[in-house]
């Protein structure tokens, strides 16, 4: 019985080695010689055209004059001439105060300048017969130098008089209160009746300017020898307002256009940052004092450049490199990244039209074959079109 059951495992062994022999015998060859799978990827085409670099901060609009219209004497607030948010012009009659009292007091002053006036004509008078008679001595030398005394008196009275007149009509400037600079008024914190006083610190109200006005931001100060540069150029340096923008630009509302003007005399120790102003036309009043805006400043303009979006380029171990499409398929070409915006790259080391991936570098390698997915072409755009 023992000799049969290890018959019988035997042959059920071999039977199995046999099955196991004829099924990898029969076994279908490896796929490995199959056409590989075609990866999706986007393309864009290499663009030619004039790039211009801006560099971008912020800043805080500033009038260029604004004015805290206070009394220059005591009185009774008479008259308000203007409203709350008006425009006016330099000298513009804003507002009026009680004169009587100044007006009494020049019209004193003539009347001394005239009682003086008067007095010295008839010294002079007198002067004039005493040094006759003192030839033939009819006065005497000291009769004579006693008029000549006098008539030194009455014309220095006559001068005083004369500058008391000169006050009161400065005072009575004072009593009308005119616009020192074209501007919008503000709120006014006086009403007409009530007491000013020359020691009151806040005023009337403002005047600040708002066309033109300027804009005061901050920039690293590795950019201060590009902005001497710009400020020394006889066409001056455009800047552009935005609000609601990050450093980019990108984003946002354009307020207005206007040229760089001035870059302060020192650079901030503790930020390492450097102040710079710029002048704006504000017809529309989109800018307003105390508003924080993002500027761009154009800094350069690269003729014919060679631009793809910023997806296109890749980082390798050494530098930068892209996949270009060659038929159905990639090749990895090396290139110089020579200028990054936020929108837009310039590139060196391929050639106008060559179509290069935007999307889906991370399943490629060299010599992929490739399935160009059909959208419509992306466009790469210009910030000279901003």
């Amino acid at each position: 019985m023992r000799i049969q059951k290890k018959s019988a495992l035997l042959v059920a062994l071999l039977i199995v080695l046999a099955a196991l022999g004829l099924w990898y015998a029969t076994k279908p060859t490896k796929a490995k010689l199959a056409t590989p799978t075609a990866i999706p990827v986007r393309v864009v085409a290499v663009a030619e055209k004039d790039v211009p670099r801006y560099v971008s901060g912020i800043g805080s609009v500033l009038s260029l004059h604004s004015v805290v219209v206070r009394p220059q004497i005591d009185g009774i607030l008479t008259r308000l001439l203007v409203k709350e948010g008006q425009l006016v012009k330099k000298g513009d009659l804003l507002a009026t105060i009680d004169d009587r009292s100044i007006r009494a007091s020049l019209d004193q002053a003539r009347a001394q300048l005239g009682e003086s006036q008067a007095q010295l004509q008839v010294a002079l008078v007198n002067l004039k017969r005493y040094k006759l008679l003192s030839v033939d001595d009819g006065v005497s030398k000291q009769t004579y130098d006693q008029q000549q005394a006098l008539v030194n008196q009455l014309k220095a009275t006559a001068q005083g008089n004369q500058a008391s007149i000169d006050s009161a009509e400065v005072q009575l400037s004072y009593t009308q209160i005119r616009s020192p600079v074209s501007g919008r008024v503000g709120i006014r914190t006086v009403d007409e009746g009530n007491f000013l006083r020359m020691t009151d610190t806040q005023g009337l109200f403002t005047v600040t300017q708002i066309d033109p006005i300027a804009v005061e931001f901050s920039l690293p100060q590795q950019m201060l020898p590009t902005l001497q540069g710009l400020i020394n150029d006889p066409q001056h340096a455009r800047v552009k307002a935005y609000i609601g923008a990050d450093t980019d630009g990108e984003t946002g509302n354009l307020l207005g256009e206007g040229h760089l003007t001035l870059i302060d005399n020192q650079i901030n120790a503790n930020t390492g940052t450097i102040r710079a102003k710029a002048e704006f036309d504000n017809d529309a009043q989109k800018l307003w004092p105390g508003l924080l805006v993002t500027v761009k400043i154009q800094i350069a303009l690269d003729k014919d450049a060679l631009v793809v979006p910023p997806t296109v380029v890749q980082r390798g171990l050494d530098q930068h490199f892209v996949y270009r499409v060659n038929g159905d398929k990639v090749e990895a070409v090396q290139v110089q990244m020579v200028y990054q915006g936020s929108g837009q790259d310039i590139i060196k080391g391929v050639k106008p039209g060559d179509v290069l991936v935007s999307d889906g570098q991370s399943r490629l390698k060299p010599g992929a074959t490739v399935q160009v997915l059909t959208e419509p072409p992306q466009v790469v755009r210009s910030e000279a079109a901003q």
